[in-house]
Formats: C-alpha cells, sequence, structure tokens
C-alpha cells in the first residue's frame, strides 16, 4: 500500500487553515481585557465586568442581554470561579470568551467580522518533505520541571542528535521551540508542534512539517507560551509554516 504523504499533508493544510479562519476562531479576537475588582466596560462586550473574591460577575444594562448555553441572561449575573478552559457568551454575532489565566481573568471578544480574520492569507509553509518526519523516544521527567514540561523527546533531525522538552497534551505530546529561522522566515517567538501518544515503550513519530505558528504571530491579542532554553535549537527547522502574512503586504 503506497503511503499518500502528499495527501495526509495537504489534507492536515486545509484543515488546519480551516481552524484558522473560523467565524470564532482566534483571528476574530478584537480584543484582550484583563478583569480587575472594579465593574467596567469594555469594546465589543455588553455590560460592565468585574473579577473579585466571588469570582466573575457581570451588571447588564436595561437593553443588553447575554446567552449561555442557550439561556439568555439580563441585570446582574454572577458566574463564580472560572477555569482556564472558561465560558463562551453570545452578544448576536459576538463571541465573549471569559478565563483564568493563573491568578487573573480574562475577557475576549470574537467579532466573526473582524478585519483579521476576513483578510486573512494561507499561512506561507515550506513545502513539505519526509526527511522532516523522524522516529524519537519520549522519556517521561520523574519531577516535574517549574516549565511544568512532562518529559523530553530524543530524536536525530537534519543530522543533528536532539532533545526536546515536551509539554503533555492530554496524553499526546506538544513541543514548543525556536531554531535558527526564527527572525528570519518563520515567526520570532518560535514555534509549536503537536505529536501523537507515545507508545508503551515511549516511541512516536515527529512529523516536522506539521509545525505551526503560536497564536500570538497572527494577534496581539493572545497569551503564547515561550520556548524553555532547551528547546532553542542552533540549526535550522526549515519545515512547517513560516510567517504569516499580514494584512498590509497582502494589500501591496
Amino acid at each position: 500500500m503506497v503511503d499518500d504523504f502528499l495527501g495526509k499533508w495537504e489534507a492536515f493544510r486545509a484543515a488546519r487553515e480551516e481552524r484558522l479562519s473560523a467565524p470564532h476562531g482566534y483571528l476574530a479576537i478584537t480584543g484582550l481585557h484583563w478583569l480587575d475588582a472594579t465593574p467596567r466596560r469594555y469594546d465589543g462586550a455588553p455590560g460592565a465586568w468585574s473579577f473579585g473574591p466571588d469570582g466573575v460577575a457581570v451588571e447588564l444594562g436595561e437593553h443588553e442581554s447575554l446567552t449561555v448555553d442557550g439561556t439568555e441572561i439580563s441585570g446582574l449575573h454572577r458566574f463564580g470561579h472560572l477555569d482556564e478552559r472558561g465560558i463562551r457568551l453570545r452578544a448576536g454575532e459576538v463571541q465573549l470568551e471569559v478565563a483564568r489565566r493563573d491568578d487573573a481573568v480574562l475577557l475576549r471578544p470574537r467579532d466573526p467580522a473582524h478585519p483579521l480574520r476576513l483578510e486573512h492569507r494561507p499561512t506561507p509553509t515550506y513545502p513539505p518533505a519526509r526527511e522532516w518526519v523522524v522516529d524519537a523516544v519520549f522519556t517521561r521527567s520523574d519531577v516535574v520541571p517549574p516549565q511544568d514540561t512532562a518529559g523530553e523527546v530524543a530524536f536525530t533531525l537534519a543530522g543533528h542528535p536532539t532533545r526536546l522538552a515536551a509539554y503533555d497534551d492530554d496524553g499526546a505530546l506538544w513541543l514548543v521551540f525556536a531554531d535558527a529561522t526564527s527572525g528570519r522566515t518563520t515567526y520570532p517567538a518560535g514555534r509549536q508542534l503537536y505529536a501523537p501518544p507515545p507508545d508503551p515503550d515511549g516511541h512516536v513519530v515527529l512529523d516536522f512539517n506539521r509545525t505551526i505558528n503560536l497564536p500570538c504571530a497572527y494577534t496581539e491579542f493572545t497569551t503564547c507560551p515561550v520556548p524553555v532554553p532547551q528547546n532553542r535549537l542552533t540549526f535550522a527547522v526549515e519545515a512547517g509554516e513560516q510567517s504569516p502574512v499580514s494584512i498590509a503586504s497582502a494589500q501591496q
């Protein structure tokens, strides 16, 4: 049976671009607001929002309402303490994301009509090549380090023996790294790669053709991790996504 390497990569790219341009994806985010104890109004979001000892609350005006899980709310509504996943509310076509980040809570409106989403152009990529698909071995850490990485993957890439710290992603692996292309052909802060769960012996396949940008490569209204020192490679990984096309350059 012939392995359809190119066809699988093209399907991956199509799905990736579909997620990027989704009506309420991060290209639709119009602002990043951090709530505090004082009720405040924010652009793109009805009501006055606050976050205090009792959690998150919103006080909606006389002609304002929000929809939560299909139920309309009005007046003063308390959401209590939220987790990192948070909640999603609707105000017409706009979706509001409210979620915890460490000891803070963010509010992000997502408007499908945001120009960043409407004028998005497909992200440039390096040509796919089998040489960037490598076998690796994952070793779980007995002690969780300060960065909360789960362990490391060891492999050889472009002739370089390499070890990258990996985060746990519900059993799968998440790698955040920078390399010699960072700030040249790829986003300066680094990129990310999601890999499948390792087998019982720790073996896992890493396909660097599926390396993608961090959300902050597209918009300032996201929060992104930075690669740990171990994950700053000195050689070039010429695979996966390159720097996004900006609205300004797309219009030239």
